[in-house]
């Protein structure tokens, strides 16, 4: 035990000098004051450049700082409606097509390469029977044409990727996007938007994805005998309650082959019973935040409270959609209420969890701000300013929905792995399948069973 007489001992000179422990808190406090120092000056450093894991300062202006960020992570889009312009401005012809010089709409190669996009989906569309003048029928029987416009789309979207091979590559899977980047190029892949243009038939779907297509919106502005819609701005009556029961073998089927489910536009009936019931992770592929903006087309609370990676979550990424009419009242859609959008979305479901669908060429308005693709630099200097990491943007851009994609591809190996055997479910409603009939002689015979 030390005493006052320890604490002070006499020098040669008779006066008194510090003792061994007081000269140990010396030393111990001047290097806690350099380490004070230090770690204030890496404090200082991070604060400018958000986030030290990929290296250099980021400049001080918010757009020069998302042109930086960019440049690493660009954007991957969930939906662009390219083939749908060119199905309506050029009857399909891809001949006439110039992607190289300016287009009538949002998109083009350059104005691609000016808001960074590293990658997106080409949205083969084909619009409900009943809003493109066919009958579609209660039973959903009549209009197969949605068929043959969804396979010209798929046509013109590939057709359009291989003419311009310096610029786009096709996409198949996550590392296939990632390699395409990391080759400059902008990879391309397809989603199909509606359940509607399947034929009630899980085949079709089969080959779908044996063309390529690698996402499909379970519905549209309509029901359809798998799902039901939530409409456009106003609710629609539901029909199955949400998920038919064929609905539901179809979410089975998607997640066994790698197809990812898409819930935007469906009603939320259809989207819990989904979230419910998938094995994979889920996407919205344009879809907005109803407590900002509340239109059906928008997502409540109550579902994004659903998605994640915890107990009783589901993993999935919401899109964030561009389109006016789901951002804010007519004449008030901005890219900063797009930014809240976004951030509403992070609140409830997490950052990792909210990606961008533009719905580009797919809309007659744009906010302002966001005029094009090449704008989206302007989205991520809000959020910069906002206090969102370079890692949040990263994953905003892209890195969420690669995750997703990795995922399901993952889920479906698992599947395919165990022998789970493909759904051969047929539409009930049908009546030129199953009926026991086999040809003779030049008609169609009745086989006795």
């Amino acid at each position: 035990m030390s005493t006052e007489r320890d604490r002070l001992l006499p020098t040669t000179n008779g006066e008194a000098s510090p003792s061994r422990e007081a000269r140990v808190r010396a030393v111990l406090h001047g290097v806690l004051t350099v380490l004070f120092a230090v770690g204030l000056g890496v404090l200082l450093i991070l604060s400018r450049i958000r986030d030290w894991r990929w290296g250099g300062e980021l400049p001080r202006d918010p757009l020069e700082a998302a042109l930086k960020i960019l440049e690493a992570s660009p954007v991957i889009d969930g939906h662009i409606d390219l083939p749908d312009l060119v199905r309506e401005f050029y009857a399909n012809n891809v001949s006439a097509v110039d992607l190289a010089s300016k287009m009538p709409q949002h998109v083009d190669i350059p104005r691609l390469r000016e808001g960074r996009v590293g990658g997106f989906f080409w949205s083969v569309y084909a619009g409900c029977p009943q809003h493109e003048g066919y009958d579609a029928g209660a039973d959903f029987l009549t209009a197969t044409w949605r068929v043959r416009d969804t396979l010209e789309q798929i046509d013109v979207a590939k057709a359009l990727i291989a003419s311009y091979p310096d610029t786009f590559q096709f996409a198949l899977t996550s590392q296939d996007i990632s390699n395409a980047i990391a080759r400059g190029k902008i990879a391309s892949l397809m989603g199909v938007e509606g359940a509607h243009q399947l034929g009630n038939s899980l085949s079709v779907l089969r080959q779908y994805y044996d063309l390529g297509v690698r996402y499909v919106t379970l519905a549209h502005m309509c029901h359809n005998a798998f799902a039901d819609s939530c409409g456009f701005l106003e609710w629609l009556e539901p029909l199955h309650g949400g998920l038919s029961e064929l609905g539901y073998t179809l979410v089975s089927e998607m997640n066994r082959i790698g197809m990812l489910v898409d819930l935007s536009h469906t009603a939320d009936t259809t989207a819990k019973q989904a979230l419910a019931h998938t094995k994979a992770p889920v996407i919205w592929s344009h879809s907005s935040a109803r407590a900002v903006w509340n239109v059906p087309r928008n997502v409540p609370d109550d579902v994004l409270e659903l998605i994640g990676m915890g107990e009783n979550k589901t993993e999935g990424v919401v899109m964030v959609n561009f389109a006016p009419e789901f951002v804010a009242a007519e004449g008030n859609a901005t890219v900063e209420g797009v930014a809240d959008h976004v951030e509403h979305i992070a609140k409830v479901a997490g950052k990792k969890h909210v990606g961008l669908g533009s719905d580009f060429d797919g809309i007659g308005g744009v906010p302002r701000g966001l005029e094009d693709v090449s704008k989206y630099p302007h989205l991520f200097a809000e959020l910069y300013k906002r206090g969102w990491s370079q890692s949040d943007l990263a994953g905003l851009s892209g890195g969420n929905l690669l995750r997703v994609m990795e995922g399901a591809e993952r889920v479906a190996q698992q599947l395919q792995d165990a022998g789970v055997p493909p759904a051969f479910d047929i539409y009930k409603k049908r009546r030129d399948v199953g009926q026991g009939r086999i040809p003779g002689k030049g008609r169609w015979l009745v086989e006795e069973l």
